[in-house]
Order: structure tokens, then sequence, then C-alpha cells
């Protein structure tokens, strides 16, 4: 196998028009809306910082603005903080801006995942990178990126995330048709099929929002037609490359991943989180909890009496 370059950029999609959480995201980015009181968006560039990948490229769309602003630098607000003499939140502020190198291209209309990825190619060039979702989450904890990194410089191609679900669940995400490697953790790709229905699915592993891409998904994309919903589909790029020779940029490989993960897209989802999240800082569990534990009780004695 010819050498395999390093993976040193991350490209975050987030040009979505968060209309699952109408009317809140119709000025504010869905990528914005807060777990606790750090926006969603900035969990997942932490994430590729933790990873290695000082390097990003975020796809923005129209009303996006503020994810640039929230990564700069506020001066005045910065100022009045530190005449309070209110380091605490100083430094918070300044955390976001201190991140990473970051970098905005917009995408000018919706036209799908496969779409905002290839208007990274000016920027990665021809360096593998790694993508990730704006409103899925990992958990710092489980160094899943890290791994999917690990096994594209073993294996060369593309690596993406896997995580089983239930039957009912597949139609809802990219499915991946697996064989087996040395490792239990790791997978050979050969064939993947986007929202299938359950009576169609290749297996229960689900595609999640995070991919480490060769640089060939570019060529790929260019080429690709929309697919299901009109639009240009990552999944569909895999798939080719999937079955091209690996010295063409193919071979896609899955990690199979068991942690922590959020889901942000949608609002019941985007609630647990807020709680878990909250459930966790030390800050705020130790009032949080009991009340949690208390408002439960309520509303079970609320049903209760309702039934009675």
């Amino acid at each position: 196998m010819a050498d395999i370059a390093p993976v040193l950029k991350a490209v975050v999609p987030a040009a979505g028009l968060g209309t699952r959480f109408l009317p809140a995201t119709k000025a504010t980015p869905k990528e914005m809306l807060p777990i606790v009181d750090k926006p969603a968006i900035q969990y997942v560039v932490e994430e590729a910082v933790d990873a290695g990948l000082s390097d990003v490229l975020m796809i923005t769309g129209r009303s996006k603005r503020s994810i640039e602003d929230h990564f700069d630098r506020a001066y005045e607000l910065e100022e009045a903080l530190r005449a309070k003499g209110d380091d605490g939140r100083l430094d918070a502020v300044r955390e976001s801006s201190d991140l990473a190198i970051m970098h905005y291209v917009r995408q000018g209309e919706p036209r799908g995942l496969g779409h905002a990825v290839h208007c990274a190619r000016q920027h990665v060039g021809r360096e593998p990178f790694a993508v990730l979702l704006g409103d899925d989450m990992i958990d710092a904890r489980d160094k899943l990126l890290q791994r999917m990194i690990e096994v594209r410089d073993q294996y060369g191609g593309s690596v993406v995330a896997l995580m089983e679900v239930e039957p009912d669940q597949v139609s809802a995400y990219g499915c991946a048709a697996i064989e087996a490697t040395d490792e239990e953790d790791v997978v050979r790709i050969s064939d993947l099929v986007e929202k299938p229905a359950a009576e169609e699915a290749p297996s229960n592993w689900i595609i999640i929002g995070r991919y480490v891409c060769d640089p060939a998904v570019f060529d790929v994309l260019e080429k690709t037609p929309p697919g299901r919903g009109g639009e240009i589909q990552l999944t569909d790029a895999l798939r080719t490359l999937a079955d091209t020779p690996a010295g063409q940029g193919g071979g896609v490989f899955g990690v199979k991943f068991r942690g922590r993960r959020y889901d942000t897209g949608n609002k019941l989802e985007y609630l647990r989180t807020v709680v878990q999240f909250a459930a966790e800082r030390p800050d705020l569990a130790p009032e949080f909890i009991p009340w949690l534990r208390d408002f439960v009780r309520r509303q079970d004695g609320a049903d209760g009496a309702g039934d009675a």
C-alpha cells in the first residue's frame, strides 16, 4: 500500500435550514441552540480539535452568520468582563475563539450533504479529511474520531462511524452491508443504502454523523446525480468508493461505535441531551437532579390522580 497521508482537516456541514425547530430557527441557526450554556456546534469543533484537527472548515448558508461570530473575538464583551474582574466568564467567552483555525464557505443552495461536502474541495485539496455533522454529538469521553483516523491510517480508503439500531429505525439513516475484518470493531463495507425500508436494509448498522474521507470522494461527488429526496447524497458517493480499487482512493471501512451519542437534530433528542448534560455538570447537578426527581414524582402523581 502506498504511503497514506495524515488526516489534518475537519469539515463541518452546518447549512441546514433547521425546520424541525421552527420558529426558534427562523433567525438562529439550529447549530447555535445551547446545550445548557454552550452551543451544540462548539462541542463538535471541540471534538475535531481533540482528535488533532485544528484546521476546521464550516459549510454554512444564509442566516448562519452567528456561527462565525461565535468563533470570533468579541472585544467589547471581553473588555466589559475584564473591567468587572469576571475572569471565569471572560475565559468562557475566549474559549471558542481560541479553539481552532476556522474557515467558512457558503453552500449556495441546500442540495444535500454530498453537495455540502463537495463545497470543501478547494480548501481540502488532495488531502484526506474528517466530516463531522453539526447536529450529531459524540461524548468527549468516547474517542470515536481518533479511532476512525487510526483505521484510515491502517487501511486507507474512507471510514464511516456505525451504530447498531432496532430494525424499525434504519429507514431514517444510511445503512451498511458489512464484512468482518480481523479487528472486532472494524468492518469492511460492501454496500451502502440511503434510508432503506426496514425489509430492504442490508443490516441494522447505520451511519452516524462522522466520516473520514479519502480525497477521491470529490471526483465521485462531482459525478453523483441527485438521489433520495432529490439531493446529492454522500452515502451514494461512498457506495461508489466501496467498489473502487484502493490505488484509486477506494475502499470503505466502518468503525462499530457503542458509546454515547447525542442527536440534537430533533426536539425530543435535543431535550434529552440538555437534561443529560445538566445532570452531569458539577455546578448544576446538586440542585438540578433533586428538582428533576421531584418534578417527575409530581408528574407521576398527577397522572395517577387523572386515572383515578
